[in-house]
């Protein structure tokens, strides 16, 4: 599975789920066609918003892999909480859609039609992106792509809203209650508004240098009490990460007396532990003698 996973490069899986944005938008609408229901418009309308969100995305994900330059030394890596940010942007716009066209059928309702086809072709569908879904979640952690994770979980949000729309709609068939159908794509609105909002934040939290989660900080740790030493120890350790990559700084004391060729080895051995250990990482240590404080922290009188 990981080895088909390292296949499955993002912007592969942006390029499937584009085609695949494409193929639900022509079910779903043709299902919409047949059965007049503002349910299913409103499931159409919100894969419209999956094919821009996995082109945009398709579109980021190629700069922050472009290599670092003059210009961005650390590299191209946050482009991707654009495209999550763009995503979040997006949905959000197609929640206000849906809601508002969902409001004139719920005081209007109107007559269904061949609602068995319509709800077929809405369940194919949502089958096909609960597919996606699965995959695009599993490259995501795999290849620690937010944007991968941004458009399967956009992903997520549309298969529950094709199974939100086929229950409302399967009941406005049979209890004849036609204003079913306007109140579920309202339902559907306020759902996706939430995973919109979800979205905005994890972007800007992103960047807005936010630090690694607790249990890789945690392997940091570990890694570094393996080389900790009655004449040894670490402090002052920061982290952060910037889409696929992370970054640590930290401060590394040793004996004064030591060689500068000595405490290069030690430190270059620690980074490549730091780095064996927490994939994508880079470290950046600070060597001091043991005798020494750093105080970067302390509040300097501006007089």
């Amino acid at each position: 599975m990981r080895g088909l996973l390292a296949q499955l490069t993002p912007r592969r899986l942006l390029l499937v789920s584009a085609v695949v944005a494409v193929v639900t938008i022509a079910l779903k609408a043709l299902a919409w066609q047949l059965t007049g229901s503002v349910g299913l418009l409103s499931d159409a309308l919100e894969s419209f918003v999956n094919l821009a969100s996995a082109l945009f995305a398709l579109v980021m994900v190629t700069v922050a892999q472009a290599p670092p330059d003059e210009d961005h030394p650390y590299g191209h890596h946050k482009a991707e909480y654009f495209s999550s940010g763009f995503e979040g942007i997006l949905i959000i716009g197609a929640a206000v859609g849906i809601f508002w066209a969902a409001s004139h059928r719920l005081l209007n309702p109107e007559p269904l039609e061949q609602v068995g086809w319509g709800l077929g072709l809405a369940v194919a569908s949502s089958a096909l992106n609960g597919l996606l879904a699965w995959v695009m979640f599993q490259a995501a952690r795999a290849h620690r792509s937010i944007a991968l994770e941004a458009d399967a979980r956009h992903l997520v949000t549309d298969v529950w809203t094709s199974a939100g729309v086929v229950v409302g709609l399967s009941l406005a068939a049979v209890t004849g209650w036609l204003w079913l159908d306007g109140l579920v794509a309202m339902g559907v609105a306020l759902n996706i508004l939430r995973e919109g909002v979800s979205l905005l934040r994890r972007s800007s939290q992103g960047l807005m240098d936010e630090a690694l989660e607790p249990e890789v900080q945690a392997e940091i740790q570990r890694t570094l009490e393996g080389f900790a030493h009655a004449t040894i120890r670490f402090d002052h350790l920061t982290t952060r990460k910037a889409g696929r990559r992370r970054f640590v700084d930290l401060h590394m004391h040793m004996p004064a007396d030591w060689t500068l060729r000595r405490a290069a080895a030690l430190r270059t051995s620690v980074e490549q532990a730091l780095m064996a250990a927490v994939p994508g990482l880079r470290a950046t240590i600070q060597l001091l003698p043991s005798d020494v404080e750093a105080h970067f922290d302390d509040t300097v009188d501006p007089r």
